[in-house]
């Protein structure tokens, strides 16, 4: 595995038992204390809530690896902690608890700059002032390497072949994700990180440009974790896709894995299944899955997906079959 990362953990505020809790002794300077029972209980219950805000874990003992030339998935719902997942990885989140290796090296505490990681954002932030080549060519020139054939390298593989001398202002939506697709593909990092990438696009070219992105990071062998809400587009451009709850890691499997056998009834309801034999709400329950074979799990603990229930507009896609 290229990278592991190892009971990551990352916390939102102050902890328990601090001063900005509201739980310390005294409570807040003149207020009265979170814990007296003799005062108003409007107080007591907005100092309880202040402590379960600040104290909660946005992501909790969470563990995962990606292979050399593996697209990773990281679903879940708004909130569940996936872009602070992908930010932990990149070095941008402190984390309270873990580790992060890459190729066995620990690098917790190494600077962004240094691990060689690119991060595409969701809106791709382009320089407006600069031309297409420009923009991809930006790393390049950081680093003073030469650009043109790279770049020309590049906007042919992302299909914008004579694109280069147009203004990234003109583009569509679609081309200037693939603008931003083709700028964080131009120094070959070592990792590729995609937030939600294709979230802000229509949905005919979401679709579109999923197989394209699949298509691309397969060419290239591009190791690569793709965040996204969205369970059809990550069927549709991962090897693997790992579900995250409430900031909790649930399961962990291949797209046709994840579709056959869900972990829990949530997973299944989150993923459009409907489920004829739910199996408990666990959140915290993990289960992987190997290559081939059914998530491993205690019997009867995975939720029963009724037969010819699954859904029907899921994109084609590696482990997917199409419908």
């Amino acid at each position: 595995m290229v990278l592991e990362i190892s009971d990551v953990t990352v916390r939102f505020g102050a902890g328990s038992g601090s001063a900005a809790s509201g739980g310390a002794a005294g409570g807040p300077a003149g207020g009265p204390s979170g814990g007296d029972p003799g005062g108003p209980s409007g107080d007591t219950d907005r100092a309880a809530l202040d402590r379960a805000a600040l104290d909660h874990a946005a992501l909790d003992h969470v563990s995962l690896d990606i292979g050399a030339g593996e697209v990773l998935g990281i679903l879940g719902p708004s909130g569940s902690g996936k872009s602070t997942l992908l930010r932990a990885i990149c070095g941008l989140e402190t984390l309270e608890a873990g580790t992060v290796l890459w190729n066995g090296t620990n690098i917790t505490d190494q600077p962004v700059h240094e691990r060689g990681f690119a991060l595409m954002f969701q809106d791709g932030q382009l320089f407006t002032h600069q031309s297409v080549a420009q923009n991809v060519g930006y790393a390049l020139r950081v680093r003073r390497l030469p650009t043109a054939a790279r770049v020309d390298e590049l906007l042919t593989l992302v299909g914008l072949d004579g694109f280069g001398d147009r203004r990234v202002t003109s583009l569509s939506g679609g081309e200037q994700q693939r603008v931003a697709l083709a700028r964080s593909l131009a120094a070959s990092p070592r990792l590729l990180l995609l937030d939600e990438p294709l979230s802000s696009l229509d949905r005919e070219l979401r679709e579109r440009l999923a197989r394209d992105l699949r298509s691309i990071l397969t060419a290239t062998a591009q190791s690569a974790i793709f965040v996204t809400h969205d369970h059809n587009e990550a069927f549709a451009v991962c090897d693997r896709v790992a579900i995250l709850i409430d900031g909790r890691l649930v399961q962990v499997g291949t797209p046709a894995q994840l579709r056959a056998a869900p972990s829990t009834a949530a997973v299944a309801r989150f993923l459009g299944l409907d489920v004829a034999d739910s199996a408990p709400d666990n959140s915290r329950r993990t289960t992987t899955g190997d290559p081939g074979h059914a998530p491993s799990g205690a019997p009867g603990r995975a939720a029963s997906v009724a037969p010819g229930n699954a859904p029907t507009d899921s994109l084609p896609g590696h482990g997917m079959p199409t419908p």
